[in-house]
């Protein structure tokens, strides 16, 4: 199945979805619409959280239905389109009765199949199949539950989606509140080509000083436009205080966005250098083949010698050697442990493997 491009994308320009992360209050909703309508035509769309799923119930939740009466109104006022996080049918149907634009899928709900059912059951029951779905991936890094999500809606009629890229909680996110691990929407691009995809900046920067280079870094992996969390005095917001960014801010971004022109064109410099990284890879590739013979052999030896398939200590030389080698010869050694864990794992299953026979 390849879900089409949604027909919002249909333009060179970064496509934009920008408002609070919560809709506080009505003042609060409205200048921040007006501020963002400014920047037409760079933002057509408005987004604001109306119910907020919280980790602890003692926290800010969302004003509810009420704040739909916003969002209706700043459709009018402003025109600009509108969309709001659904969690449950209901929702749904509250969203429908106020003419909301748009509707959002948040993590935590995308992880859960059945929920994801009901919601696209949901649309297509009320004959709201036109309306556009962003699909936010799931809190753990897995591409096929994304993916399992979309054709749920897809399947449902749904043929708008627009999937979301906010990053993953993992034990180590590094500088980030979330690690954005871009190579899951690019495998998402891989097997979906036609599917437009988002980045939202602010989930995955934690930080508002880190949503710009994370906005670039989307573009420069022609990611379709920008998910982003806007707020008139984000320093006082409910909810994500420290990621939103001002309308102002939003602006200077957008004006900054270094975006790729990628027609096709044959450069003689690219081609020339990407032989010689596909001789590279071919190198790698057989010495890999090579190491792992060699751990088959090792397997042998275990075996005679009553030995664990895994050695700490020897792993741990193994490991500081190569990262002190990656140092010395100016690789980034969080990149050549990734590698080396990787290594030693299929070492681990190979020899497993020869033992077992």
């Amino acid at each position: 199945m390849n879900i089409p491009k949604s027909r919002l994308i249909n333009s060179k320009k970064p496509f934009v979805v920008a408002g609070p992360c919560s809709a506080e209050s009505e003042k609060q909703v409205f200048e921040t619409a007006q501020s963002i309508a400014d920047l037409s035509p760079c933002v057509r769309w408005f987004r604001a959280g109306v119910w907020k799923p919280r980790t602890r119930p003692d926290c800010f939740e969302g004003m509810g239905r009420q704040a739909l009466a916003w969002l209706s109104q700043v459709k009018e006022k402003t025109g600009l389109n509108v969309c709001t996080e659904v969690i449950n049918p209901q929702h749904i149907e509250l969203c429908l009765q106020h003419k909301i634009d748009g509707l959002w899928i948040g993590a935590r709900t995308s992880t859960n199949p059945f929920l994801i059912e009901e919601l696209a059951l949901c649309l297509r029951n009320l004959g709201a199949t036109n309306l556009p779905i962003f699909v936010k991936n799931p809190l753990n890094p897995d591409v096929n539950l994304w993916i399992g999500a979309m054709e749920r809606f897809y399947n449902a009629g749904c043929e708008n989606i627009i999937a979301v890229h906010r990053g993953f909680s993992l034990a180590d996110n590094g500088k980030y509140r979330q690690n954005p691990l871009w190579r899951v929407p690019i495998e998402l691009k891989r097997l979906l080509p036609e599917l437009s995809v988002l980045c939202d900046p602010s989930h995955i920067a934690g930080k508002r000083s880190f949503v710009s280079e994370i906005s670039q870094m989307a573009m420069n992996l022609r990611l379709d436009g920008l998910f982003i969390e806007t707020h008139c005095n984000p320093y006082m917001a409910k909810t994500d205080s420290e990621q939103q960014i001002k309308p102002t801010e939003l602006r200077d971004l957008l004006v900054k966005l270094s975006i790729p022109d990628d027609e096709m064109r044959s450069l003689a410099s690219i081609t020339s250098i990407r032989e010689k990284i596909d001789a590279i890879d071919d190198e790698l590739i057989e010495l890999l083949q090579r190491r792992m013979q060699h751990c088959g052999d090792l397997a042998k030896i275990k075996q005679v010698e009553n030995l664990s398939l895994f050695q700490p200590n020897r792993w741990s030389e193994v490991l500081d050697s190569r990262l002190s080698a990656a140092k010395q010869r100016g690789l980034s050694q969080n990149f050549i442990k990734i590698i080396f864990e990787q290594i030693h794992e299929e070492s681990i299953k190979i020899q497993g493997e020869q033992i077992d026979e």
